[in-house]
């Protein structure tokens, strides 16, 4: 595994002036938080300020070019990384005592990357692979972003990205389903200057006046009635192996060994509280995602063997319309849109807009939205060879209103190793990679 690896990043958008950012951890440096500089070589590594919310000392923008142009930056090995993406204006990072960077917030209206174009793909390069993925999971960004990896035995994995209309397609469906259920997914879609900027994840409605509260409860009880009488069967796909569930005296569904309790609207959405809040026991930990990733496309009432197949996901209601319209308006159908969006059966197709390997040769990323998805040879490109050798960055942190006024920076948590890499949700794989790393 290479101690670094070229990024080609391509420009495809209608915009001469997009901007990069790289951020993370750098495991060659100790673990520590960094930003790579505006020439595409050197690692910016932040020191620690006396107050909160005070400006980085560099300027970390670099600069795509003309539309149509590839530049190319070399990446060494990062946990937790961004790679951020912004047009017609640059972001605006800030230091917390620390060093704790706060990065872009699309639910803090003070923040002052609130009304600016931008979004991020993710990823993780350390000695064992390059993972990545393109993620929904917070927001849907009105910039299109797609990537490919390339192999050292020539294979190349994809995903699509959408399209240059895609958020529009995503805000037009939203509204639709709001007119059907008279639920607020049409409070969603941030907008500014009279068009839609981005799609929020309905796990942050209640940022935008969207409360989902009550939405699934329906749902579960009919889970519980169902499962009084009924079996599921749930396929950890690692050592436990495949653990029955019923509904005990206690009301508790009991799987294999592990009870639990019945989850609420906010559980789903999120799938990190409630019965799905992780912990020390590993079979637990294992059936959390196939579970929660159950609820979230509800099929539990058509299904009793979990993870299904895809073509059983979304089918009843309620169930996650966020997550639906997300897949429906990508290229392929891939992208992270939850945190277990990457449960999938044993051999079935990944949902999940990653990509990942072991002896990567070359990562390309595309924004905009137009050509091949992330798999083109770079158009018109007069490619800026910046080359760097150096450390990586950490996770991303998203502040709210009450973390900035405090000083706290939120870690947003990374990807995780080992095992069934693509079965343990976006939140834990990002965490295990980190902290196997560092």
């Amino acid at each position: 595994m290479p101690d670094s690896l070229q990024f080609a990043i391509t420009n495809t958008t209608d915009s001469n002036e997009v901007y990069a950012y790289v951020s993370g951890i750098a495991i060659q440096h100790n673990g520590q938080r960094c930003l790579m500089k505006a020439n595409g070589r050197d690692l910016y590594f932040p020191s620690s300020p006396s107050t909160i919310l005070q400006p980085l000392a560099e300027d970390c923008a670099i600069p795509l070019g003309p539309s149509g142009n590839t530049i190319n930056i070399t990446i060494p090995q990062i946990a937790g990384g961004r790679l951020w993406f912004s047009v017609n204006g640059k972001l605006t990072f800030l230091l917390n005592p620390g060093p704790a960077l706060v990065e872009p917030s699309v639910l803090n209206p003070s923040d002052p990357n609130a009304h600016v174009d931008f979004g991020f793909c993710e990823f993780t390069l350390n000695n064992d692979q390059l993972y990545a993925n393109i993620s929904y999971v917070d927001f849907v960004p009105r910039l299109p972003i797609a990537i490919s990896l390339e192999n050292a035995d020539g294979s190349v994995e994809r995903v699509a990205g959408m399209g240059p209309d895609g958020l529009d397609r995503i805000c037009d469906a939203l509204r639709a389903q709001a007119s059907r259920d008279g639920r607020p997914w049409d409070k969603l879609v941030v907008q500014h200057e009279g068009r839609s900027l981005r799609a929020l994840n309905s796990t942050h409605g209640n940022a935008v006046g969207a409360s989902f509260d009550g939405y699934f409860e329906p749902y579960v009880e009919k889970v519980w009635q169902k499962y009084r009488h009924d079996t599921c069967r749930i396929d950890t796909q690692a050592g436990p192996g495949v653990l029955q569930g019923r509904i005990n005296h206690k009301d508790e569904f009991v799987i294999g060994d592990e009870a639990f309790s019945k989850p609420n609207t906010a559980d789903i959405l999120g799938c990190n509280s409630g019965p799905f809040t992780t912990g020390p026991l590993a079979t637990r930990n294992a059936i959390i995602p196939r579970l929660a990733a159950a609820f979230v496309r509800s099929t539990l009432l058509c299904e009793t063997e979990h993870p299904s197949h895809p073509r059983t996901f979304f089918k009843e209601d309620p169930t996650n319309h966020y997550a639906r319209i997300v897949h429906e308006c990508q290229k392929d159908g891939k992208g992270y849109a939850f945190a277990y969006d990457d449960v999938q059966p044993d051999g079935g197709d990944d949902q999940s807009g990653k990509v990942n390997g072991g002896a990567p040769t070359l990562f390309r990323v595309v924004v905009g939205g137009r050509g091949g998805g992330g798999d083109e040879a770079a158009p018109r490109q007069q490619q800026q060879s910046q080359q760097q050798s150096q450390p990586p960055p950490i996770p991303a942190n998203k502040p709210s209103m009450q973390q900035q006024q405090s000083g706290q920076a939120a870690q947003t948590p990374p990807p995780i190793p080992g095992g069934k890499p693509a079965h343990r949700g976006l939140r834990g794989h990002f965490n295990e990679l980190t902290q196997k790393f560092l």
